[in-house]
C-alpha cells in the first residue's frame, strides 16, 4: 500500500451525513420533543455505520501503528494527571470491531501497580459492572461474544474509565454502540469515575446532537494527542 493510499484511508470523518436535515434552528439538546429524538437516533444510526465501516477499511498494519500510539498517548496523560494510576482502578477495555487495541497498555499498567477492570453486561438495559483482570485471567464469552472475565473475578468500582468511541465531537460527547450502557453506568456512580474516550482523530464530528441522557466524558484521546478536554469539569475521583 502507497503513502497515498494510507493517507485516503486515514481520513474518513467527512461532514456528517443526513446532518442537514437535524435544522439547527430549532435543535435543543435539552428538548424531549419525539420528532428530534428521531432524527437524532436515525442521524447517530447511519453515523454509526459510516464509521464503523470506514475504520474496517483500515490495515490491520495501521490498526496496529494506531494503537501503539496510542497506547503511549495515554500512558503519557495517565502519568501526567494520576501519576501513572499506581494503586488506582482503572477500567479498561477489549478490543472489537477494529477499535485500537489497548491490550498492552493493560499490561504494562498492571505491572506498574494500577488495577485493571474490565466492563461485563451482567444484565440487559442495568449498568455495567466490572471484573478484574491480570495477564493470564482466564476469560470467557460476554456479551457480543467479548472476551469477559470470569464470574468468580473480584468486583470493582473503577476510579478511571476508558471507554471506547465510534465517533466524538469538541465537548467531549461520545457516540457508542448504541445500547447506553455507559451513560447508564456513569449516572449510576457515585462518586464518577474519570473518563477518557478513546478512538480515532478521523472520527471527529461537529456534534454528536447530545440528547438528555447523553453524558460528556472528561477528555478524549486519539493517536494525535488529547483530542478534547472538559477542564471546567472536576471527577469525583480527582481526589
Amino acid at each position: 500500500m502507497s503513502s497515498a493510499d494510507e493517507d485516503r484511508q486515514g481520513q474518513y470523518a467527512s461532514s456528517p451525513c443526513m446532518a442537514h436535515e437535524i435544522a439547527p434552528n430549532y435543535f435543543d439538546p435539552m428538548a424531549s420533543d419525539p420528532e428530534q429524538e428521531r432524527d437524532v437516533a436515525r442521524w447517530r444510526r447511519a453515523e454509526r455505520t459510516r464509521l464503523r465501516n470506514a475504520r474496517h477499511t483500515l490495515s490491520v498494519e495501521m490498526r496496529r501503528q494506531v494503537g501503539q500510539t496510542l497506547c503511549r498517548n495515554l500512558s503519557d496523560f495517565l502519568d501526567e494527571r494520576f501519576d501513572g494510576a499506581c494503586g488506582r482502578v482503572l477500567s479498561a477495555y477489549w478490543p472489537i470491531k477494529a477499535e485500537p487495541d489497548l491490550r498492552p497498555l493493560m499490561t504494562q499498567l498492571h505491572e506498574a501497580g494500577c488495577i485493571i477492570a474490565l466492563p461485563i453486561v451482567e444484565q440487559k438495559a442495568a449498568p455495567l459492572v466490572f471484573r478484574r483482570w491480570a495477564p493470564g485471567t482466564r476469560m470467557v464469552r460476554g456479551d457480543w461474544n467479548i472476551p469477559v472475565p470470569p464470574p468468580s473475578a473480584d468486583r470493582l468500582i473503577p476510579d478511571i474509565v476508558l471507554a471506547p468511541v465510534i465517533g466524538w465531537d469538541p465537548t467531549c460527547y461520545r457516540l457508542g454502540y448504541g445500547g447506553g450502557y455507559f451513560d447508564r453506568t456513569l449516572a449510576n456512580l457515585a462518586p464518577r469515575p474519570y473518563c477518557i474516550g478513546v478512538g480515532y482523530q478521523s472520527a471527529e464530528l461537529r456534534t454528536i446532537y447530545p440528547q438528555p441522557h447523553d453524558i460528556p466524558l472528561d477528555v478524549i484521546v486519539t493517536e494525535a494527542g488529547i483530542a478534547a478536554r472538559r477542564d471546567a469539569h472536576q471527577s469525583g475521583s480527582d481526589r
